[in-house]
């Protein structure tokens, strides 16, 4: 989806030859597996942070394409408005030092980031949504200039009918509203992580990765205000979701088949399920044919570019053509910190290892039905979620966390060869966050009360703590 595309108008034979070239690539794909194509067995880690252009006053500035021009790094890119940037990292092998290489990566493209921000008269700030955001900032002048999310939104509205999106999200306030376009989708910001994995363990990788969302959110939510509306622990989740709106071939009759969706099931063997769901099951958004040859599967990956699975599996090459499989764990909000970032991906890379390589398969004991429950209730009360675990029991996630989930973590990262000093300093955080309750979610709306209501001045306060790299569980 990071692509440009040269053209914004498609006719019906477009959409029928890219649909034939989808149906030969999958096809290809499920037999390129077969023959043994994917031959990279390592375990490698990368990651995508969506962070905000603000100006003095904390007010989204939409100035991403000056901005980008004057920083001149292909690892930052353009987001969906003209307020969101994306920065970019080397993947690095799972090993000892990877966290490590992971803070220190993102550490100075965000320091090179901030610096041109700051002779801009503008800030760089990592929140999941950013509390001073107004309904009138999210219009289409403010998206970003690419032809790519202009077919994007007339798509969606075409295919809805022309209908109007329409959000409504209870928590301790209400917030109900409809939209003409998908921009609404901006105001969520993310941390997504990557894995490659070996082929032969990429299913289980997936199930697992799926099992790990609610632990995972639950420890990390950044996204309780809209609006100034106090919502969801992880406001987020339901944000996007309500944002592109979009069911499979039947409309929106079938409530598992959505262009944003924690899916509709584990997989059985492989995540390549995955792709033949999205052939049977999702309408083509963009039919733009594709010049790359088909042993790359480029309309594939297009049209999987345009399913928002919370947990979303990747095809991808090395610069050799090696062919791999990765998952992109998308559950994360932005921020607050670097340092609870990368804490964040310790806790998932850590978890997800150690459930992927029990003897039994963790979707024996945790029925899809139940993942998906504790999604859920992972964004909407964080910390004080009640999650179903391994031994069919609801535990209160700030318990699961600190009595299961950190020590499954350790083990995977020892497994995964890291020190159990690096492993300390990282988890180490996520564990003293746990422990004291406080996630970007509780500090914002503690803070907020604390103010009288005042969402400037409570991002005030948020980003003078952002900048002192502070983990959050310290800030006051």
């Amino acid at each position: 989806m990071g692509q440009e595309i040269d053209r914004t108008r498609f006719s019906e034979a477009d959409l029928e030859q890219f649909s034939a070239r989808l149906a030969e690539e999958t096809a290809a794909l499920r037999s390129f597996a077969q023959a043994g194509g994917f031959k990279d067995a390592r375990y490698v880690a990368g990651f995508e942070l969506e962070a905000w252009l603000l100006d003095h006053a904390g007010r989204p500035s939409p100035v991403n394409v000056p901005y980008l021009r004057a920083l001149n790094d292909p690892l930052v890119v353009p987001e969906l408005s003209r307020f969101n940037v994306e920065l970019n990292a080397p993947p690095v092998e799972m090993g000892a030092g990877v966290l490590a290489a992971m803070e220190e990566s993102l550490l100075t493209t965000w320091d090179k980031c901030q610096h041109v921000a700051h002779g801009m008269d503008t800030v760089l700030a990592m929140i999941g949504i950013l509390p001073t955001i107004r309904d009138e900032d999210l219009c289409l002048a403010n998206m970003s200039a690419m032809k790519r999310f202009d077919v994007l939104n007339a798509q969606v509205l075409q295919q809805r009918g022309g209908a109007p999106i329409r959000i409504d999200i209870e928590g301790a306030d209400q917030l109900h509203l409809s939209r003409p376009d998908v921009m609404l989708e901006a105001a969520t910001t993310s941390f997504q992580l990557h894995l490659q994995v070996p082929y032969e363990q990429a299913g289980r990788y997936y199930n697992a990765s799926l099992a790990s969302c609610a632990p995972l959110l639950a420890a990390a939510v950044n996204s309780p205000l809209l609006f100034g509306q106090r919502l969801w622990q992880e406001t987020r989740v339901p944000l996007f979701e309500q944002a592109v709106e979009l069911g499979g071939y039947g409309g929106l009759a079938e409530p598992s088949v959505r262009r944003v969706t924690f899916g509709r099931d584990y997989v059985a063997r492989s995540p390549l399920e995955l792709f033949e769901e999205n052939l049977e099951h999702y309408p083509v958004l963009l039919p733009i044919p594709q010049a790359e040859p088909a042993t790359r599967f480029p309309h594939l990956r297009l049209h999987n570019g345009a399913i928002w699975r919370w947990v979303r599996p990747l095809i991808g090459f090395d610069a050799a053509g090696q062919g791999h499989v990765r998952l992109e764990q998308r559950v994360l909000p932005s921020g607050p910190t670097v340092l609870d970032m990368v804490a964040n991906a310790a806790l998932y890379y850590g978890l997800v290892h150690a459930l992927a390589r029990q003897p039994r398969v963790a979707e024996s004991d945790i029925p899809f039905a139940a993942a998906r429950a504790n999604f859920y209730a992972a964004a909407r009360h964080g910390l004080q979620a009640e999650l179903t675990w391994l031994d069919g029991r609801r535990h209160l996630a700030q318990d699961l966390l600190l009595e299961v989930g950190l020590p499954l973590a350790r083990e995977g990262l020892r497994d995964f060869g890291l020190s159990d000093a690096e492993i300390e300093h990282y988890l180490g955080v996520v564990e003293a966050r746990v422990r004291s309750g406080q996630t970007g979610s509780t500090w914002q709306l503690q803070r907020l009360a604390k103010v009288g209501g005042d969402v400037h001045r409570m991002m005030d306060d948020y980003l003078e703590n952002q900048r002192s790299g502070s983990p959050v569980h310290e800030w006051r």
